[in-house]
Order: C-alpha cells, then sequence, then structure tokens
C-alpha cells in the first residue's frame, strides 16, 4: 500500500511537504503542488481522513443549504459544487430549508450542534440570525447567486438586472413592445430582474405596464404555468413574454400550448438561467445563460481557500451573462 513517504520519495520532496498539499495548505510551489498531486493520482494514494480528521481536528466537510423544494438550476448547481468539493478532499452535508421562519430557527439550532469546516449558501435566508452566528463562529463560507451588503462574506452571481434587461431588450429589438413578465416574490433576485425588465422598457420609451406583470410564489414550471394564465386571463395585446427563470419559461409555453397559442408565432417566450433542459423544450427555449458549472467551480473554491489560508481573500465574483438564441422567439421587424 502507497504511504506518504513513497509519494515524498517519488516526488524528491519531504513527507511533511505531501501533508501540505493534501491538506491544502499554503507555503508550497504550484510546480511542487502538480507534481505531488499527478503521483498521488498515478499511485491511487487514499488517505486516512478519520485519522486525517483526528490529527487535524477538522470534519472535511462543507455543508450545502439548498430550498427544501430545490429546482433543476439549483440541482446543477450543488452537483458542480460536490465534484469540485470531492477534487479537494471534502465531503458535503445538505441542509433542506423550507420558506419559513420557523425553518430557518430549526436550521440555525443544527448548525450549531454540527462541526463543519466551511458552508456554502445556495438558498438565500432571510434570518439575519444565521448569517450573523456564522460571522462570529468565523465559519468559512461562500454565497452563491446572492450578496448579503451587511455581511462581510465572498459571494458569487451574476448581475441579475443588467442580466434581465439583457433579456428584455433581446425582445425590444426585435419588434417587441407588449412585454409580459413573470416573476417570483420570494428572494432578491427575482426583484432584481423584475427591475431589470423596467430598466429596458424605460430606456426605449415602452410604458411599463402592471396588467402585464405577474408575481408568482414559486420559481418552478408550473407557477410558470399559472402566471401565465393569469396574464392571458386579462385579455391585453401581448407578444412576449420575459419569464424570470427558464423553469418559469417552461411553465408558460406549456400554459400557452394548452390555450392554442403557438410559441413563437403568436406569442414569444425567453427565460434566463440556460438550464439543461432548455434544449430540449418544444420550441426549445430561448434564454439568457449564466455559467451555472463554473459558479459551483468557484463557490467550491471561495470556501476551500478560505480554509487553506485560514483567512477570506476574495469577496465578490461577479459572473457575465449572454444570450443562447435557440426556436422560442421570433422576430416582428
Amino acid at each position: 500500500m502507497t504511504s506518504i513517504k513513497d509519494i515524498a520519495r517519488l516526488a524528491g520532496v519531504s513527507p511533511s511537504t505531501v501533508s501540505r498539499v493534501l491538506n491544502e495548505r499554503e507555503y508550497v510551489r504550484d510546480e511542487v503542488r502538480q507534481r505531488v498531486l499527478s503521483i498521488v493520482k498515478e499511485k491511487g494514494y487514499v488517505q486516512n481522513n478519520v485519522a486525517r480528521s483526528m490529527v487535524l481536528k477538522r470534519s472535511f466537510t462543507i455543508g450545502v443549504v439548498i430550498p427544501h423544494l430545490f429546482n433543476m438550476f439549483q440541482r446543477q448547481l450543488f452537483a458542480s459544487m460536490e465534484f469540485f468539493l470531492e477534487q479537494r478532499g471534502y465531503k458535503t452535508q445538505f441542509f433542506f430549508i423550507r420558506w419559513s421562519e420557523a425553518s430557518e430557527q430549526a436550521f440555525l439550532r443544527r448548525l450549531k450542534s454540527e462541526t463543519l469546516d466551511g458552508i456554502i449558501f445556495i438558498h438565500e435566508l432571510y434570518s439575519p440570525a444565521v448569517y450573523q452566528h456564522i460571522q462570529e463562529r468565523g465559519l468559512p463560507v461562500a454565497l452563491c447567486t446572492f450578496e448579503k451588503d451587511q455581511f462581510d462574506f465572498p459571494a458569487v452571481h451574476i448581475e441579475e438586472e443588467a442580466s434581465a434587461a439583457l433579456a428584455t431588450e433581446y425582445l425590444i429589438q426585435r419588434g417587441h413592445r407588449n412585454i409580459g413578465l413573470i416573476t417570483g416574490g420570494h428572494f432578491s433576485f427575482g426583484k432584481q430582474r423584475e427591475e431589470g425588465y423596467r430598466q429596458a422598457l424605460k430606456a426605449h420609451g415602452i410604458p411599463c405596464n402592471p396588467e402585464l406583470m405577474v408575481r408568482v410564489p414559486s420559481y418552478n414550471p408550473e407557477a410558470g404555468r399559472s402566471g401565465m394564465i393569469t396574464l392571458l386571463t386579462r385579455k391585453l395585446p401581448m407578444t412576449a413574454v420575459f419569464a424570470a427563470t427558464d423553469e418559469l419559461a417552461i411553465g408558460a409555453i406549456k400554459a400557452l400550448y394548452d390555450s392554442g397559442i403557438r410559441v413563437p408565432e403568436e406569442v414569444s417566450v425567453i427565460g434566463l438561467d440556460d438550464i439543461d433542459i432548455s434544449t430540449f423544450t418544444t420550441p426549445a427555449l430561448t434564454t439568457v445563460r449564466q455559467p451555472i458549472f463554473e459558479m459551483g467551480k468557484k463557490s467550491a473554491d471561495l470556501v476551500c481557500d478560505w480554509i487553506a489560508r485560514g483567512h477570506m481573500q476574495e469577496k465578490v465574483e461577479l459572473f457575465s451573462t449572454t444570450i443562447v438564441e435557440r426556436e422560442s422567439v421570433r422576430s416582428l421587424a
């Protein structure tokens, strides 16, 4: 069985250097680190994590906070996080939170009793007590898809308002003026995407009609279907819809199909996220892509680097978004 001493001998370094590499410590040159990791992979070396945890007094566990009813976007995010955390020697522990104060308080009580090396939030919580506890505890943390200005935590997200404006602008450039909006009432990103929609209309002198806007209680396809039905019952002129997430857009397309309205011939639909299934809808969904895989990796790196260095280094990582043209939007020009 290969040992740390064997790895050290083959790499031409000391066992303590190998240990620093395996335990994500600093003060190892990149060239040496890569050489050691290459030999570790070649020899199939596996650490004794029980002994490792006892010696280093660490759990090698990262908590990931996600909603109880998580969606496809969040599923892709934590799949990316889990992959990269495992690559760096960490296992994940999931915390499923409902949209209620009682659930957040229950999570806080559980968090106080858990031994974690760090934590990543995919799900935005309302209770400041949770963030306050983490800050006081000094637990390495990353916020993914949102930011909390009042707390000094690193965050990974997109420019929500600009991305929503990009989607709305795309419709406007193709001749649409009566543009509906389906968004959610929960969480900061829903409000920010609504604001981006408003800004794009204003920039082109298009009045913002409240009757063309619907706020739904969730961000899943069923909420999108319900929101689209609400818009249709108002019987307003409408040639296009911006749905604040792809899942809302998928639900909206279903409602239009059930009502005998063709997409995009009669109503165009654009989403935001570019989840995997968007390619397989009928018609394939035109959307704004946020780099989900890369955002998951960056969130994992932020927490792992904080643990390795003993302090937070980066504060905010903003990812850019791009239009992905498929089949659900037509030009009126």
